[in-house]
């Protein structure tokens, strides 16, 4: 059993999309948190819903051995893309690129087409490999 796929199924029960998942070690405890989106945004009694429905499910397969604390959120406005659907989602939005090579670059995000990302940046339209980025996440202009 594929615990990735049965949390999808029970997000996608209360009407939201998993956008991603993860396991973190923070303060000497072990945090499994799933990030969850849905139109018209993500509030305090969905997040609480879908934990409460995710519980009994994570007892019986848990995704990490040994204690852990469940986190159901929204994976905010500047939230890390790491896989090629994420990008898809971010498509009109700023976005901030560290390069293998070190380089950094941010702008607006077109697109992503070939497996390369297109960014409309102070330089024009550039293309930026999906292999060649180290880290991406969105960022918000205040």
């Amino acid at each position: 059993m594929n615990v990735r796929d049965e949390v999808k199924k029970v997000v996608e029960a209360h009407g939201a999309k998993l956008y991603d998942t993860e396991i973190v070690n923070e303060d000497g405890h072990t945090v499994y948190r799933v990030y969850i989106l849905k139109e018209g945004g993500v509030d305090l009694d969905l997040c609480a819903d879908i934990s409460r429905d995710l519980s009994p499910l994570l007892d019986v397969y848990p995704p990490v051995s040994g204690q852990y604390y469940l986190e159901v959120s929204s994976p905010g406005v500047e939230r890390t893309l790491t896989k090629p659907e994420h990008f898809e989602k971010s498509i009109g939005e700023n976005v901030y690129l560290k390069l293998s090579s070190g380089d950094k670059v941010k702008g607006k995000l077109l697109g992503l087409d070939d497996g390369e990302v297109i960014l409309e940046t102070e330089h024009g339209k550039e293309r930026f490999a999906l292999s060649e980025i180290r880290k991406a996440r969105t960022y918000y202009e205040w």
